[in-house]
Formats: C-alpha cells, sequence, structure tokens
C-alpha cells in the first residue's frame, strides 16, 4: 500500500472513468478506412487526444473542423456499450464535489454524453477539449484543472491512462497514477507515471475534515 496526500485530484475521463473503447475504436476505424488510412494505427494515434489533433496530422490540407464535426457527431451517437470503468463511481462519492475535477480531450458535449450513458455523475468542474487551445500532450489542460480547483498543479493527483495524458500532467508538474487500463506498464512508464494501478478499484480517497487534506491509498498489486 502506497499513501499520497493531495489536495486535488484530476482524473482522465475515457479509459480512467469510462470505457469507451470499443466506441472509440468502432468511429476512428471507420473514418481511417474511408481516409485510406489503416484502422489500427489511427485509432492508437487519436487515443487520449483531441481528435481534432489527429486530424490535422494526418489530413494536413483537409478541412478539419468539418472532419472534426463528423467525428464528434459519430461518437455522439455511438454510445451503447459505454460503460463505467472498476471504482470509478466508489471514488467519486468519497471526494468532494469541490475537491476533483474531469480533465478530457473530449469535447464538452461528448464528455457529458459518455458520462451519462456510464451513470456517473456530470461534475463541478469538467475541463474539456472546448476550454483549452492546446490539448494534451501539452499541460494546458491540467493547468486548468487545477486553477478551478484553487491548488497549485504540484498539490494535485493526475490520474490518466494514455501515454499523452501523462505528459501533459507531468509537464503541469503534477504527480500522475497511471492506470493499465488501456496502455502497458512500458508505455506508462517511459511516459513519466509515478504510480502505475491496474485500474480506480485499486485506489481509495479518504478524507481529512480538519484540513481538507486528501489521502489516495494505491494497492499496486495486479
Amino acid at each position: 500500500m502506497i499513501s499520497i496526500p493531495c489536495r486535488g485530484v484530476l482524473f482522465d475521463m475515457d479509459g480512467v472513468m469510462v470505457d469507451s473503447t470499443p466506441a472509440v475504436a468502432r468511429v476512428w476505424s471507420g473514418w481511417a478506412r474511408e481516409h485510406g488510412f489503416e484502422p489500427a494505427a489511427v485509432v492508437k494515434q487519436a487515443h487520449g487526444r483531441p481528435s481534432i489533433a489527429t486530424i490535422r496530422e494526418l489530413l494536413p490540407h483537409g478541412d478539419h473542423h468539418a472532419e472534426d464535426r463528423e467525428v464528434e457527431r459519430r461518437e455522439l451517437e455511438d454510445v451503447e456499450d459505454v460503460v463505467a470503468l472498476p471504482g470509478a463511481a466508489k471514488i467519486l462519492r468519497a471526494l468532494p464535489p469541490s475537491r476533483y475535477a474531469i480533465v478530457t480531450s473530449a469535447t464538452r458535449r461528448l464528455a457529458e454524453v459518455r458520462l451519462r450513458a456510464a451513470g456517473l455523475p456530470i461534475p463541478a468542474h469538467l475541463v474539456t477539449a472546448s476550454d483549452v487551445k492546446r490539448g494534451k500532450p501539452n499541460p494546458d489542460p491540467y493547468l486548468m484543472g487545477a486553477e478551478i480547483l484553487q491548488v497549485p498543479p504540484a498539490n494535485c493527483i493526475v490520474i490518466e491512462d494514455a501515454p499523452s495524458g501523462v505528459r501533459a500532467g507531468k509537464a503541469a508538474r503534477a504527480p500522475v497514477i497511471a492506470v493499465r487500463t488501456t496502455s502497458n506498464d512500458a508505455e506508462l512508464a517511459q511516459a513519466g507515471a509515478d504510480w502505475i494501478i491496474a485500474d480506480l478499484s485499486y485506489l481509495r480517497a479518504k478524507l481529512n475534515p480538519a484540513d481538507g487534506e486528501i489521502t489516495l491509498v494505491l494497492n499496486q498489486g495486479r
């Protein structure tokens, strides 16, 4: 067991709180085939980043905003098997709403649709691709999340599943817990993760009412 004190928690959404992997794979695979790209490579490239960033890289001369709207439309419609990941609901219940934020590369509309589909609450603090100019792996989303919580990034814990998100958290100078739901340990460690756990069921949150400090207790066993 490892105990980590902090004053705020910044959760990624897809792959941390919500399992949207099948839906993401279907949408991006279909888009990739239509444009003559290898589906598996595009799915991997798109994970954990704003959609428009992937589109710009793959279609440098395309209509980026039109393509982005089309990808979002497909994602909004494909939520049938979107579910909460183990431990997600429990840890949110353990934290006061003012002490955590969800920081996602999805748009606000898509984030709210997926959270509802998974049966999770819409958080009081939600940072999305709609709110920042530079998405992950840049630090801006996590810097904004920390600012909203009014906690220095170094006193927040970022929880991520994608190497790009881990890099964003580290670039914001926050400690990062990685979950191995979508990436392997080697990829997460190379990105800079400080701790790696299987999923949120291996994490407990305790609040000290006297000083408002949060303690995250990790069980790193597989």
